[in-house]
């Protein structure tokens, strides 16, 4: 039987890297309630890092309770 692949999108800046798996989204809209300036789905790309501060990203995708949403930081 052959595995289905996991997408994966990603969006960086210089300081961080978020990771969006839109199969584990279980719509809960948390993140663009919560952050419209980053996450807007109404937009392409729907995810635009330069809307707030890397701490403003990193505090709201931390509550996406799917956890579609992640983020690493980039090595400086």
């Amino acid at each position: 039987m052959e595995e289905k692949k996991q997408l994966k999108k990603t969006y960086s800046n210089e300081e961080i890297t978020v990771v969006w798996q839109p199969e584990m989204c279980t719509h809960s809209k948390k993140c663009w309630k919560g952050l419209l300036e980053v996450f807007d789905p109404r937009e392409k790309p729907w995810i635009k890092l330069d809307g707030a501060t890397n701490e403003q990203v990193k505090n709201q995708i931390n509550q996406c309770p799917s956890k579609a949403l992640s983020y690493q930081l980039n090595n400086l």
